[in-house]
Protein backbone atom coordinates (compact mmCIF):
# COMPACT_ATOMS: atom_id res chain seq x y z
CA UNK A 1 0.00 0.00 0.00
CA UNK A 2 1.49 3.33 -1.02
CA UNK A 3 1.78 6.24 1.78
CA UNK A 4 -1.06 8.04 0.19
CA UNK A 5 -3.51 5.34 0.37
CA UNK A 6 -1.99 4.30 3.87
CA UNK A 7 -3.19 8.23 4.89
CA UNK A 8 -6.31 7.99 2.96
CA UNK A 9 -7.44 4.64 4.13
CA UNK A 10 -6.43 6.19 7.89
CA UNK A 11 -7.98 9.64 7.47
CA UNK A 12 -11.41 7.53 6.39
CA UNK A 13 -11.07 5.69 9.61
CA UNK A 14 -10.87 8.91 11.86
CA UNK A 15 -13.67 10.41 9.80
CA UNK A 16 -15.96 7.35 11.56
CA UNK A 17 -14.53 7.78 14.72
CA UNK A 18 -15.07 11.65 14.68
CA UNK A 19 -18.82 11.42 14.72
CA UNK A 20 -20.89 12.49 17.90
CA UNK A 21 -20.67 8.95 19.31
CA UNK A 22 -16.88 8.82 19.80
CA UNK A 23 -16.31 12.40 20.34
CA UNK A 24 -12.56 13.30 21.58
CA UNK A 25 -12.10 14.08 25.11
CA UNK A 26 -10.45 17.58 25.62
CA UNK A 27 -9.09 17.18 28.96
CA UNK A 28 -7.19 14.52 27.74
CA UNK A 29 -6.02 16.59 24.47
CA UNK A 30 -5.29 19.48 26.56
CA UNK A 31 -2.73 17.04 28.92
CA UNK A 32 -1.66 15.35 25.31
CA UNK A 33 -0.79 18.99 24.03
CA UNK A 34 1.51 20.17 26.03
CA UNK A 35 4.71 18.64 23.84
CA UNK A 36 2.91 21.02 21.49
CA UNK A 37 2.40 24.05 22.99
CA UNK A 38 7.09 24.50 22.51
CA UNK A 39 6.10 25.30 18.80
CA UNK A 40 2.49 26.00 18.88
CA UNK A 41 2.17 27.77 21.68
CA UNK A 42 0.33 27.95 25.15
CA UNK A 43 -3.61 27.63 23.92
CA UNK A 44 -2.48 26.78 20.49
CA UNK A 45 -1.71 30.52 19.52
CA UNK A 46 1.87 30.17 18.35
CA UNK A 47 4.60 33.09 18.80
CA UNK A 48 7.22 31.05 16.92
CA UNK A 49 7.55 32.28 13.59
CA UNK A 50 6.56 29.78 10.26
CA UNK A 51 4.44 27.42 13.05
CA UNK A 52 0.76 27.81 12.61
CA UNK A 53 -1.72 28.56 15.71
CA UNK A 54 -3.83 25.41 16.15
CA UNK A 55 -6.16 27.65 18.27
CA UNK A 56 -10.02 27.47 16.99
CA UNK A 57 -9.05 24.84 13.97
CA UNK A 58 -11.81 22.45 12.92
CA UNK A 59 -11.53 19.10 14.64
CA UNK A 60 -11.27 17.07 11.51
CA UNK A 61 -8.82 19.58 10.13
CA UNK A 62 -6.50 18.87 13.03
CA UNK A 63 -7.12 14.97 13.04
CA UNK A 64 -6.44 14.91 9.21
CA UNK A 65 -3.62 16.72 9.80
CA UNK A 66 -1.66 14.92 12.10
CA UNK A 67 -2.31 11.51 10.19
CA UNK A 68 -0.89 12.50 7.02
CA UNK A 69 1.88 13.67 9.31
CA UNK A 70 1.69 9.94 11.02
CA UNK A 71 1.70 8.66 7.98
CA UNK A 72 4.52 10.66 6.50
CA UNK A 73 2.06 11.82 3.35
CA UNK A 74 3.21 15.78 5.06
CA UNK A 75 6.72 15.99 5.96
CA UNK A 76 8.17 17.98 8.76
CA UNK A 77 10.88 16.88 10.63
CA UNK A 78 9.95 18.16 14.02
CA UNK A 79 6.63 16.80 13.52
CA UNK A 80 7.79 12.87 12.65
CA UNK A 81 9.09 12.14 16.38
CA UNK A 82 5.85 13.90 17.99
CA UNK A 83 3.50 11.83 15.62
CA UNK A 84 5.12 8.40 15.67
CA UNK A 85 3.84 8.07 19.35
CA UNK A 86 0.19 9.40 19.07
CA UNK A 87 -2.89 6.92 19.02
CA UNK A 88 -5.75 7.17 16.95
CA UNK A 89 -7.42 8.04 20.65
CA UNK A 90 -4.68 10.82 20.87
CA UNK A 91 -5.20 12.22 17.20
CA UNK A 92 -9.20 12.57 17.84
CA UNK A 93 -8.77 13.80 21.78
CA UNK A 94 -6.02 16.55 20.07
CA UNK A 95 -9.01 17.76 17.34
CA UNK A 96 -11.13 18.45 20.36
CA UNK A 97 -8.89 19.92 22.60
CA UNK A 98 -7.52 22.85 19.61
CA UNK A 99 -11.13 22.69 18.21
CA UNK A 100 -12.83 24.32 21.51
CA UNK A 101 -9.87 26.55 21.98
CA UNK A 102 -10.61 30.52 21.45
CA UNK A 103 -9.70 31.17 17.54
CA UNK A 104 -6.18 33.09 17.24
CA UNK A 105 -6.44 36.88 16.26
CA UNK A 106 -3.66 39.12 14.79
CA UNK A 107 -2.32 41.28 17.53
CA UNK A 108 -1.00 43.66 15.25
CA UNK A 109 -3.44 46.88 13.96
CA UNK A 110 -3.53 46.34 10.04
CA UNK A 111 -1.21 48.93 9.19
CA UNK A 112 -1.17 48.16 4.75
CA UNK A 113 -5.08 48.60 4.21
CA UNK A 114 -4.12 48.69 0.46
CA UNK A 115 -2.88 45.24 0.93
CA UNK A 116 -5.76 44.36 2.42
CA UNK A 117 -7.85 45.53 0.08
CA UNK A 118 -5.88 43.69 -2.68
CA UNK A 119 -5.63 40.63 -0.71
CA UNK A 120 -9.99 40.48 -0.19
CA UNK A 121 -10.31 40.92 -4.00
CA UNK A 122 -7.45 37.71 -4.48
CA UNK A 123 -9.82 35.85 -1.84
CA UNK A 124 -13.09 37.09 -3.96
CA UNK A 125 -11.25 36.07 -7.46
CA UNK A 126 -9.80 32.66 -6.14
CA UNK A 127 -13.24 31.61 -4.61
CA UNK A 128 -11.46 30.73 -0.84
CA UNK A 129 -14.28 30.85 1.08
CA UNK A 130 -16.30 28.18 -1.10
CA UNK A 131 -13.78 25.36 0.78
CA UNK A 132 -12.73 27.95 3.91
CA UNK A 133 -16.19 29.62 4.63
CA UNK A 134 -17.54 33.10 4.50
CA UNK A 135 -15.78 34.21 7.47
CA UNK A 136 -12.71 32.50 6.59
CA UNK A 137 -13.14 30.06 10.06
CA UNK A 138 -12.95 26.35 8.10
CA UNK A 139 -15.05 23.57 8.55
CA UNK A 140 -15.13 19.70 9.18
CA UNK A 141 -11.47 19.19 6.88
CA UNK A 142 -10.66 22.38 5.71
CA UNK A 143 -8.27 24.65 8.01
CA UNK A 144 -9.55 28.18 9.71
CA UNK A 145 -7.56 30.81 7.71
CA UNK A 146 -8.76 34.09 9.75
CA UNK A 147 -5.96 35.38 12.29
CA UNK A 148 -3.26 32.83 10.73
CA UNK A 149 0.27 34.17 11.17
CA UNK A 150 1.18 36.14 8.35
CA UNK A 151 4.37 34.08 7.58
CA UNK A 152 2.65 31.06 7.93
CA UNK A 153 0.13 31.93 5.58
CA UNK A 154 3.20 32.98 3.21
CA UNK A 155 5.02 29.47 3.82
CA UNK A 156 2.13 27.58 3.61
CA UNK A 157 0.84 28.91 0.00
CA UNK A 158 4.05 28.89 -1.51
CA UNK A 159 4.43 25.10 -0.35
CA UNK A 160 0.81 24.48 -2.15
CA UNK A 161 2.27 26.42 -5.70
CA UNK A 162 5.21 24.49 -5.94
CA UNK A 163 3.68 21.07 -4.88
CA UNK A 164 5.73 20.53 -1.50
CA UNK A 165 2.83 20.30 0.53
CA UNK A 166 0.45 17.60 0.37
CA UNK A 167 -2.21 15.44 2.28
CA UNK A 168 -5.95 17.05 2.20
CA UNK A 169 -7.05 19.13 -0.01
CA UNK A 170 -3.25 19.28 -1.96
CA UNK A 171 -5.20 18.86 -5.83
CA UNK A 172 -7.69 21.85 -5.04
CA UNK A 173 -5.05 24.23 -3.19
CA UNK A 174 -2.09 23.38 -5.90
CA UNK A 175 -5.18 24.69 -8.32
CA UNK A 176 -5.65 27.53 -6.72
CA UNK A 177 -2.13 28.64 -5.61
CA UNK A 178 -0.22 27.21 -8.66
CA UNK A 179 -1.21 30.77 -10.87
CA UNK A 180 -0.55 32.98 -8.06
CA UNK A 181 1.65 35.94 -8.69
CA UNK A 182 4.24 36.65 -5.60
CA UNK A 183 2.26 40.00 -5.06
CA UNK A 184 -1.12 37.93 -4.71
CA UNK A 185 -0.04 35.52 -2.26
CA UNK A 186 1.55 38.24 0.09
CA UNK A 187 -1.76 40.08 -0.54
CA UNK A 188 -4.21 36.80 0.44
CA UNK A 189 -1.80 36.58 3.45
CA UNK A 190 -2.38 39.82 5.13
CA UNK A 191 -5.56 39.83 4.45
CA UNK A 192 -6.03 36.24 6.37
CA UNK A 193 -3.62 37.04 9.31
CA UNK A 194 -5.76 40.66 9.98
CA UNK A 195 -9.69 38.73 9.51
Amino acid sequence: MTRLAAAVSLALGLSLFASPLVAGDIEAGKEKAGVCSFCHGDNGVSKMEYTPSLAGQPDLYIQWQLVFFRAGTRQNANMKTIVEELTNEDIRNLGAYYASLAPMKNPKPDENPELFRKGAEAAAGRRCASCHTDTYAGVKGTARLAGQREEYLIKALNEFKSGQRSGGSMAAMADVAYPLSEEEIYALAHYLAHL
